[in-house]
This record gives C-alpha cells, structure tokens and sequence, in this order.
C-alpha cells in the first residue's frame, strides 16, 4: 500500500492526515474491500512517523467503520461502503438542515463542503 507521508507544513495533525488519506482511498476503491494494511511500526517506519501516530489513525478508522482489525492477522479495509450507513446518512441530514436554518443556497452549501473537504 502506497500512502504518501504527512504534509509538515499543514495544520492538520499528521495522524488525520493519514486517517484522511485512508479513509478516502478505502472510500474511492483504490484501496478494495480486503486489503491488509502495513502494521503500525511498518507504516510508522515507511512515513517517518511515531508508532503512536500510526496507531491513533488506524483507531479512528476503526472507530468509523473503514478498517477492521483481526487481532494478529491484521488490519484490514473494511467489506463495506461507509458511504450508505445510517451515522453518514444522519450527519449529511444535520449539514443540510444547518445550511438551511443559516439560509445558504443548495450551491453555498456544496461550495462550503468542497473548501472543508
């Protein structure tokens, strides 16, 4: 797995720079249902990292449903899309009442969500 290393000069933490990056290959399919991930001190060690950083992006990813972790077998990208679930399907109804109760526009509110993306 090719994962590029944090950006120094962003302000973003490093370990959401990777959980990002995971998330968003796992999400396009680059990253397909199945795929091992490196371990943590592999990926900490191939990005110039602390273990520590590694392991905290793994735990988020886990905590939302993108990875799953079998123990010493491995961590692994999830089988299934977060993309349909209930949690992201509630979150993007929370945006879209937001947006509207500040009185953006459809197109506002899709520019505001693509400069946070």
């Amino acid at each position: 797995m090719q994962v590029s290393p944090p950006d120094p000069d962003d302000a973003t933490p490093p370990f959401e720079q990777l959980r990002a990056q995971i998330a968003s290959r796992a999400a396009s399919g680059d990253l397909p249902a199945g795929t091992k991930l490196p371990t943590v001190r592999g990926l900490a060690t191939e990005l110039g990292l602390a273990a520590n950083t590694v392991a905290r992006a793994y735990k988020e990813l886990e905590a939302d449903g993108v990875v799953v972790t079998e123990g010493r077998r491995g961590t692994f990208v999830a089988s299934s899309s977060r993309a349909g679930t209930p949690a992201a399907e509630a979150a993007a109804r929370e945006y879209a009442a937001a947006a509207r109760r500040l009185g953006l526009t459809r197109e506002d509110a899709q520019r505001l969500l693509d400069r946070a993306w």
